[in-house]
């Protein structure tokens, strides 16, 4: 089979040697005769992938005992909901930044659960540009302050997390998630869906400090409450065997490459063979958002035309490269670029780049 290089946006490229692995365990789990996708959640060894993924996430994050670590079903498009469900009980509300199509989406949820106050709102500039580490002005009876740390469809990133004085900061992370060391010790919560950054669909990585989880509203239903979920470890339920199992891997791979520190500077790399492309193209490529805020993750650009952008996509596919057209409420072209995006992939397409300009500039 000849691999191709997946620039889609999610569900993403896994790494390679993690699919191999899953391959090789599949049908018969370590001799147990049976796929772990057919065992007991409660079996011993069901446990030992449980819990060693939750314990490489808290190694790699650098998470401490005063958080807890949950892994949910439902994505991050759950937790849009089980956030304020959680916190906003009793008339409380946050605030919001709304900084793109998925932030705009987890302020529509909250809005119908809680009070929301907008202290960012970046529509003016078609969501290309964030406010600076101390431009927000917040309000002090608000519960949380919600941001999201990377939009994929935009292509915006925070590279400094704004000052929040003592106001816990939530973080939507689904698209850089453990792209990058982090200062754990800013954030009430950090949650992020699987399917980008941490392996494939089915499971939201959910990491909420212990003082917010005791915070928590008493009248929940049972899967919706961080209450039920944190002190059973997870496990109130049956959880996304399969999902956390390959997560577990996407961990280990990770800590094998470097941690966090290694991959930093991995996808800094990679990302600037493709800026680098664009910037030394005199105009031909063109990405709409500013040096000072340009996502790692999510390359967005545009051609001269939406015809060149056709031809650009096609061309691209048949030299073995996927999912190069922009999100469809903005056009252009985007290139995903996440952990298990091999470095030669990004090499590959900023030299066709330059070869199509060649041919067609």
């Amino acid at each position: 089979m000849s691999r191709k290089y997946n620039f889609y946006a999610g569900p993403a490229t896994l790494p390679y040697a993690v699919l191999e692995e899953l391959k090789e365990e599949f049908l018969d789990y370590h001799g147990m005769g049976l796929s772990l996708v057919e065992t007991s959640h409660r079996s011993k060894e069901y446990d030992q992938v449980h819990n060693e993924a939750i314990s490489l996430v808290k190694e790699l994050l650098g998470v401490g005992d005063d958080y807890t670590v949950m892994l949910l079903q439902g994505g991050a498009t759950m937790q849009f909901t089980m956030l304020p469900m959680n916190l906003l009980h009793g008339g409380k509300s946050c605030d919001f930044t709304l900084t793109g199509v998925w932030a705009k989406k987890a302020y529509n949820d909250a809005v119908k659960l809680g009070k929301v106050n907008v202290v960012f709102d970046g529509e003016a500039d078609s969501f290309t540009r964030l406010p600076g580490k101390n431009d927000l002005t917040l309000n002090a009876d608000s519960a949380y302050l919600h941001v999201t740390s990377n939009e994929t469809i935009g292509g915006v990133q925070w590279h400094e997390w704004p000052e929040v004085g003592d106001m816990p900061m939530v973080a939507d992370m689904s698209s850089d998630a453990l792209s990058r060391p982090l200062p754990v010790e800013k954030f009430g919560v950090i949650y992020a869906g699987a399917q980008k950054n941490l392996g494939p669909a089915g499971m939201a990585l959910v990491i909420m400090r212990n003082d917010l989880l005791a915070s928590c509203s008493d009248d929940l239903t049972a899967y919706m409450s961080y209450k039920i979920h944190g002190p059973k470890n997870s496990l109130y339920n049956t959880p996304p065997v399969f999902a956390i199992w390959a997560f577990g891997k996407v961990m280990k791979w990770l800590k094998a490459n470097g941690g966090l520190e290694g991959m930093a500077r991995i996808n800094e790399r990679k990302a600037q063979h493709i800026y680098g492309a664009m910037d030394t193209s005199n105009g031909f490529y063109r990405c709409p958002v500013p040096t000072e805020f340009r996502s790692l993750m999510n390359i967005v650009w545009r051609l001269p035309t939406e015809e060149l952008e056709k031809l650009f996509i096609a061309e691209a596919l048949g030299e073995g490269m996927i999912g190069l057209k922009g999100h469809r409420s903005v056009g252009g072209c985007r290139a995903s670029t996440y952990n298990a995006m091999p470095e030669e992939g990004c090499k590959a397409l900023a030299d066709f780049m330059g070869q199509f300009m060649a041919r067609h500039g």
